[in-house]
Formats: C-alpha cells, structure tokens, sequence
C-alpha cells in the first residue's frame, strides 16, 4: 500500500511584497485523512490553500502533491480540486448549468451531475438559479463542483460556512465517506468543533509560521492545564473530593456545577475518586475544548514574539 503523503511541504516561503504569508513552513498529509488548518485571520491559512490548488507558486521551499514535485508555474495540480474564498458560481445560471459550464472548462463529461449534486444535498433545487442561492447552498455547490472529477486531493475553505446543522452534518457525511474511500481532505475553518468532529490531525498557523502540527489527541496529552465543568450527584461532596486531589483547582462555580482547573492524570484521579466514594459523575466537559485552548494559547504565545 503507498504510504507516500499526499501533501508534502519543506521550507514552503511565501511574500506579498514586504508581506510574509508563509515563512518556512513544513507540513505532511497522509492520504486519506481529513486535516484541518487553524489559524488567526492573516496566519497563511488561504495563502497555503492557494499554494495546494494551483492558484500561487512559493517563493521558497519544495512542494509535492500527490506524489509529483510542484513546479513553478500557475497550475491546478492532477487529482486536486476544490476553492478557496467561496467557490466561483455564475448567478444566472442554474445550479446544473453551473456543473455543465465547469465540466466543460475541466474537460470532463456531464454525466456525473446529477450524481453530485445528489451527493450535496442539492436535486430538489438543480433548476433553480444561483443568484438566490443561500450562502450555505452556494458553498454545497461548490463542493458539488469539486467532485466532479473525483479528486484525490480535496482541499477546502470554510466549507461549513452558512450551512445550517443539517446541511452541515450533510456536508460532514460526505467528507467523511471520501475520507474513507481513500481520498485526502485539507480544510481550513474558524469552527473548532466543526474540526474536533471531522479531522484526524490538524495544523495551527501563527504569522506564517507552524505553531502545531499532529493527532489532535497529542494536544490534550501535552502538559497543559484546561478548564472543565463536572456535574454529580452530590455537588458538595464532589468539591471536597475536588480540594483533597493534588493538581486539581477548583474554580468555585454556580453552587449546582463544579469547574476545575487540571492536566488529564489529576483530572483521571478526580473522576475515580469520586466513584469510589459512590459520587455519580453525569457529566464532564472542557469548557473549552483541547483545540481552542491549544490555539489560543499558541497563537498568543507566537504573536508576543
């Protein structure tokens, strides 16, 4: 089985003048996996989806997608699709005629229209024009477009963007099954839990530059110390437990919850203590979750530089 990355990046520079999109960033996509880039706005993510569309060269650095060297010429890469800033639409043409004109220009048959846009969740309105599209009905279609040649590499910006809970968990759905039928997703979006839901490992940017980069699960591992909220049966016996368990701080929250302050390892003792001392434990959640702690606390560390 070919275990070559996706997406491989080495000392990928990227300048706008006196501006620093991208300094020196490294990043590995293995095929098949679902990886996020975080970031503040201006961190390079859009820069770096460029980069992996075709749409800008780097200054420096080496590029390879899907196996084959990036070259320095303006050219979407074999395999690749997707968009960046919204996909480009035309208003006045239906959603099936926006698929044909694509199809043409890509050099691909239209044979696969209705298939797609069955996939996104769009048959119903297919003869409708786009101009009265919802933001989140114009970002399906551009997904819809994407699929149209079945790319390998499917990279995307803010894909969520204006969809609705169902239309997000249908978009959701969809990623999820490329994902598992070998394809590679790249995205970029602001919504944490849209991310912690679909995304295996995940890049966090910081002024061009890689803060993070890995499993998700190694940022809750990392030596940090995260808020969470613990309901149980017994408020004020938890609270107790909580002040005798070493690490843990407790943050004296509404008499009904409790909110601690701890690493996993204290936090795993807080929990068995508690059942050992017939405490019931109903619920335990970060109160912000790895992912946003992570970022915040990494892209203020970089910007403070």
């Amino acid at each position: 089985m070919d275990t070559a990355p996706a997406v491989r990046a080495r000392g990928i520079t990227k300048c706008f003048g006196d501006v620093v999109a991208l300094d020196g960033v490294d990043l590995d996509v293995a095929p098949g996996q679902i990886h996020g880039l975080v970031g503040p706005n201006g961190a390079g993510k859009t820069t770096l989806l460029g980069l992996l569309l075709g749409l800008a060269v780097a200054d420096e650095g080496e590029l390879e997608i899907l196996g084959a060297l990036v070259g320095r010429a303006l050219a979407a890469p074999g395999g690749v699709a997707g968009f960046v800033d919204g996909p480009g639409l035309y208003p006045a043409l239906t959603a099936r005629q926006n698929l044909a004109a694509l199809a043409a220009l890509r050099g691909v048959g239209t044979a696969g229209i209705d298939d797609v846009l069955a996939e996104v969740g769009l048959t119903d309105v297919a003869g409708d024009r786009v101009r009265g599209f919802s933001l989140g009905m114009r970002q399906r279609l551009g997904l819809a477009a994407a699929l149209l040649t079945k790319p390998r590499l499917l990279v995307l910006d803010e894909p969520a963007n204006g969809l609705d809970p169902a239309g997000k968990k249908h978009v959701h759905g969809v990623l999820t099954r490329l994902a598992n039928d070998g394809a590679t997703v790249v995205l970029s979006s602001h919504r944490m839990d849209d991310l912690e839901a679909l995304c295996s490992e995940v890049t966090i940017l910081a002024t061009g530059r890689v803060v993070f980069s890995g499993p998700l699960g190694k940022l809750a591992a990392e030596n940090r110390e995260l808020d969470y909220r613990i309901r149980t049966s017994d408020p004020e016996a938890a609270r107790r437990v909580a002040a005798e368990t070493s690490g843990i701080h407790d943050l004296n929250a509404a008499p009904d919850v409790l909110v601690v302050r701890a690493q996993v390892p204290a936090l795993d003792e807080l929990v068995a203590r508690l059942v050992r001392d017939g405490i019931a434990v109903r619920e335990l959640a970060p109160v912000v979750s790895p992912l946003e702690a992570a970022f915040l606390a990494l892209t203020e560390q970089e910007v403070t530089r």
